[in-house]
């Protein structure tokens, strides 16, 4: 039996590992909980320091119009208003026009592609067929042949049973 003295004292002490246990838990728990504060307190500060404060006149009837100068110093956006809706509607037609004719293509080149897959098996299928009815052909021809060569060998048999031979094959069975 190995001397066991280091177990009982140093490192391997189970009052030591409880106590190294129970700091990596505490700090752990430190770590998770303070990371979402710090996260939280930088984002505070992130906000602070790049977005003026609001000024909101919620006192105003309606709460859910937009301010009118909304928009105002967006060269965009103020293209986009000032179009009128026929042309807007025009537009939107158009964009219809376009995303429908590139699915018709992309339809026509599928169609298109299924048809010559379906051209190659049907190909094969024949030639699987012709195969078929010349192996069949073959064997109709190979048991008519037996059938034949049967007869043959029985009638063979016959006479030469009639002029004194025995089988000595059956002799032995």
């Amino acid at each position: 039996m190995p001397n066991q003295s280091h177990l009982r004292g140093g490192f391997c002490n189970p009052g030591f590992l409880r106590l190294v246990l129970v700091l990596v838990g505490i700090c752990l728990v430190g770590y998770l909980m303070g990371h979402p504060l710090n996260w939280r307190s930088r984002q505070n500060l992130a906000r602070q320091s790049s977005c003026p404060p609001c000024v909101c006149d919620c006192s105003s009837e309606a709460i859910f119009s937009l301010p009118s100068d909304c928009g105002k110093n967006d060269p965009d956006m103020n293209e986009e208003l000032e179009k009128d809706i026929i042309d807007l509607l025009s537009e939107e037609l158009s964009l219809q026009k376009n995303v429908t004719n590139d699915n018709m293509q992309h339809t026509r080149a599928s169609i298109l592609e299924a048809r010559k897959t379906s051209s190659q098996y049907q190909k094969e299928a024949e030639k699987c067929n012709a195969g078929m009815e010349t192996c069949e052909e073959a064997r109709e021809k190979a048991e008519a042949a037996l059938i034949a060569e049967r007869k043959l060998s029985a009638l063979w048999e016959k006479r030469a049973r009639e002029n004194g031979w025995k089988d000595l094959r059956r002799t032995y069975l």
